[in-house]
């Protein structure tokens, strides 16, 4: 049996951290949808940077956009729509199959925005429109400026991607959001059945950071040294099912249930950022250590190929929960704070979107000379 469909019985969809007109055009989509049960797409700046940079499958429609007088701005958004309505459309069976449970696909408003309320309100708005489909999702971080902009989205009736959480702070301010926009629906008389969210909550990268800072301890002497060692690749995972826990808190709570009576959805908490960046430890740790009910996966290609080639399927994420508690508590004891590590995370996240951002509108401002060089040419 396909370990990836193994995961849908068990209540975590898979969805895939990637998205090209190369995947579309070839059907590999459809195949991935058909014969591995993957059931969402997501996607990011650094994501299109690098679909639209290699290769020419963007070139001829670029080549038309051009030819209309189009500004690089205008291209990138042409672009980027044009794929997001694909998948979705792709999808589209999916989100039906599963009365919209499923078959999501995320467009993440500009990461420029990010510390702007206003402008990211603005900015989902319009990506909202644009795409015009049921099973979009629009990605916005979980910062202090995205938060009431997410809360406001959710209210209107735009579905919402939290992204780019890393600590357990972020997580609840994030629920919160979702929840107070449900209640908020309720009180002007709006249906809520329909309102759709997933909590992004990045893993890997945490271990990535917090190693680094635990390998400056380690260059001490004593028992802090050992302890430091002991809990390298520990705290991504431990992090995330301590998160996964107050999840069934919040919403197995009074609170939710009064607004699951009228139709409303968890908000899902989407394990991100969950390909293995250390070649030490076991490539598909992040996939097999987080699996449970009433939550997704979003991988990259990579490690889709590695879990169905070698994965473990098994209900997971509620295990080693007293090991969790004491590793951040001797986590704690060694000076690393986890609020502090989950704000420079969000912050560097930001920074990287950005930088994939503008590395983006630089491509396509090369590739615009280029071919407007070719369409000009005699």
């Amino acid at each position: 049996m396909n370990p990836l469909l193994e995961l849908s019985k068990l209540g975590q969809s898979v969805w895939l951290d990637n998205i090209s007109r190369g995947l579309l055009n070839s059907g590999e989509l459809k195949r991935l949808a058909d014969e591995d049960g993957i059931s969402g797409v997501t996607s990011n700046p650094t994501i299109f940077e690098k679909a639209i940079s290699h290769g020419s499958d963007y070139d001829g429609a670029m080549r038309e956009l051009i030819h209309r007088g189009a500004s690089d701005a205008d291209i990138y958004d042409a672009l980027t729509i044009a794929d997001i309505q694909s998948a979705t459309d792709v999808l589209r069976p999916v989100f039906d199959a599963t009365h919209g449970d499923d078959g999501y696909v995320s467009i993440e408003v500009s990461p420029k925005l990010a510390h702007d309320t206003e402008g990211t309100i603005a900015d989902a708005r319009r990506l909202h429109a644009a795409v015009n489909r049921p099973n979009l999702l629009v990605k916005v971080p979980a910062t202090r400026e995205g938060l009431p902009a997410i809360r406001q989205l959710l209210g209107e009736g735009v579905n919402v991607n939290v992204t780019l959480m890393f600590s357990m702070e972020h997580y609840e301010a994030v629920a919160e959001a979702y929840i107070a926009a449900l209640e908020d629906r309720v009180r002007q008389g709006l249906p809520i059945s329909d309102a759709a969210s997933v909590a992004s909550f990045f893993v890997s990268r945490v271990d990535t950071l917090v190693d680094q800072l635990l390998e400056e301890k380690m260059r001490g002497v004593g028992p802090g040294a050992a302890k430091a060692a002991a809990l390298r690749g520990k705290i991504a995972v431990a992090n995330s099912k301590l998160v996964y826990r107050r999840f069934q808190e919040i919403f197995g709570g009074a609170r939710f249930k009064a607004l699951a009576e009228k139709g409303a959805r968890v908000q899902r908490v989407l394990w991100a950022s969950t390909s293995t960046k250390n070649p030490a430890y076991n490539d598909v740790l992040y996939v097999e250590t987080l699996i449970g009910p009433n939550t997704v996966n979003t991988m990259p290609d990579e490690t889709i190929v590695a879990f169905r080639d070698h994965g473990q399927a098994a209900v997971t994420v509620g295990d080693g929960l007293d090991e969790a508690r004491a590793a951040f508590q001797s986590l704690a004891e060694l000076g690393v704070d986890m609020c502090a590590v989950g704000e420079r995370l969000s912050a560097e996240g930001v920074d990287k979107f950005a930088q994939s951002f503008d590395k983006l509108f630089g491509v396509i401002a090369d590739k615009r000379q280029k071919l407007a060089d070719v369409v000009n040419r005699p």
